[in-house]
């Protein structure tokens, strides 16, 4: 099978509070939210972001054509977020994979400078 035109999307996490991760990553990781779907009826939102500067330019302005062009992206980032899970204290959270039964590991964001990165997340309050 030729392989040709296969490309990683996107990849997806859950997470309980959209503001606070929104927050995150478009203001402390640089990313750039390009869509927004919202499934009420289904309760839950998904957050598509990108990390390269330039998607903004290239994004259309009709949203039909704007979700074709999402579809052919590569390295997004995916934030779903279950309707309720924000506001429920016995809300857990997810399991992260680090942990039995490991599973998920991680994301990797590249950097210019790992120390200056550090240096801004440390100055923003990153835990």
């Amino acid at each position: 099978m030729d392989t040709t035109g296969f490309k990683l999307n996107h990849s997806m996490l859950r997470v309980k509070d959209p503001q606070k991760s929104l927050d995150f990553y478009q203001n402390i990781m640089g990313a750039t939210l390009v869509e927004t779907f919202v499934f009420d009826h289904m309760g839950f939102t998904l957050y598509f972001l990108g990390f390269d500067a330039g998607l903004v330019g290239q994004m259309p302005s009709d949203r039909a054509e704007r979700i074709e062009w999402l579809a052919n992206q590569s390295g997004l980032l995916e934030l779903t977020h279950n309707h309720g899970t924000e506001s429920d204290d016995s809300f857990e959270g997810y399991h992260n994979g680090n942990s039995e039964p490991k599973g998920f590991g991680h994301i990797c964001v590249s950097v210019p400078d790992v120390n200056v990165a550090c240096d801004r997340f440390e100055s923003l309050g990153v835990e």
